[in-house]
């Protein structure tokens, strides 16, 4: 598996085959032990010997140790603590320098197929030119998730972030639009220009050269970002045959807090990459 890239990354001979960043910050234990069991079988998968995940502990929250060595069953780990809540991308970014071959930016409430790891790689390992993959996602519930994005409108976030029911109906067909439903079924689509951060599988050394998340996002549109800088230097690509279960999301539901922060950080998206009222 490891020849061809190999070839691409000078240096990979030296570097884990897979890390995989996770940043807590007060965690459903619940969520985490699913996500840390679906990883550890998805590794399994690989050499695991050759890979490393790297737990990001935001918060003050005991016994995350623990919960790290019963549930990832022999693959190292590497738990940072101690830092404070700096912010989702900053705190991925901490181990930026340690990331390897390739590496996975992963929420701590995502549960994938045994062999959504091994597919995601055999893809990257035969397409050069795709330096990011993005996978098929679910909701527990088993109905679509829509990872991939358009360039997002200000109508476009407040219509699906905030909107009641009644009026994102009347506006299906635009929001099915501004999260490309109708392409990302079971065919691989090129260059979506948006993507999720809650799985990011990355070419180590596209990700590396990047310099990770911009700091100045703490929490929001730090993934829309890194995307759409990730399609300056390379190609994203909708896998299908990587699949997920999601069950994060929805900032208007975590109260006041989340939402100042969600428009502090759309302010700051669109100061970087352009304003876009509807």
């Amino acid at each position: 598996m490891t020849g061809e890239n190999a070839a691409l990354d000078p240096a990979a001979k030296d570097k884990p085959l897979l890390t995989v960043s996770l940043v807590i910050y007060r965690p459903d234990t619940n969520a985490l032990t699913a996500t840390l069991q679906s990883l550890s079988k998805a590794m399994r998968q690989l050499d695991a010997s050759r890979c490393k995940v790297f737990v990001i502990q935001n918060c003050d929250t005991g016994g995350v140790a623990p919960l790290l060595g019963a549930n990832l069953n022999g693959i190292a780990f590497d738990l940072r603590q101690g830092h404070g809540n700096i912010g989702f991308g900053r705190a991925h970014n901490l181990v930026l320098k340690d990331t390897g071959t390739f590496h996975l930016v992963l929420n701590p409430d995502i549960e994938m197929a045994e062999e959504a790891l091994t597919r995601g790689l055999k893809f990257l390992e035969e397409h050069a030119d795709c330096g990011l993959i993005t996978p098929h996602a679910c909701w527990p519930d088993g109905s679509r998730q829509f990872l991939c994005k358009r360039y997002p409108a200000l109508f476009d976030l407040l219509l699906r972030g905030f909107a009641p029911v009644f009026l994102k109906n009347r506006f299906s067909g635009r929001l099915a639009r501004y999260e490309m439903s109708e392409e990302t079924g079971e065919d691989v689509v090129w260059d979506p220009p948006i993507v999720s951060g809650c799985f990011m599988l990355f070419r180590g050394e596209i990700y590396r050269q990047l310099d990770g998340f911009d700091p100045r996002f703490f929490l929001y549109f730090e993934d829309f970002d890194l995307a759409l800088r990730t399609g300056n230097i390379t190609r994203t690509t909708y896998v299908p045959a990587v699949r997920i279960v999601h069950e994060g999301g929805h900032a208007a539901r975590k109260g006041v807090t989340h939402i100042k922060l969600f428009a502090k950080s759309a302010i700051l998206f669109y100061k970087l990459h352009g304003f876009k009222l509807f």
